[in-house]
């Protein structure tokens, strides 16, 4: 089953990560530095609700967005 949400069909999008180093400014450094950048993901928060569709009930993945939006109708 794939990471996408069944109503908006967000899924997972790529991103960076950063290793930084050095005290920040406002603290009375010199300024963090970025020394090292790694690819990753950032996910959706999928959750499994069983949900109504047609006056059929199917269990399927959506997005807390989604729930709290009320774009679906809970079984």
């Amino acid at each position: 089953m794939p990471k996408v949400c069944f109503i908006c069909q967000k899924g997972t999008i790529p991103g960076n990560k950063y290793k930084r180093r050095g005290q920040i400014k406002r603290t009375g450094g010199a300024g963090s530095k970025i020394v090292g950048k790694t690819l990753r993901r950032f996910r959706p928060n999928l959750q499994r609700i069983k949900i109504n569709i047609n006056g059929t009930v199917r269990t399927e993945q959506v997005c807390t967005s989604c729930i709290s939006a009320g774009k679906i109708l809970k079984a």
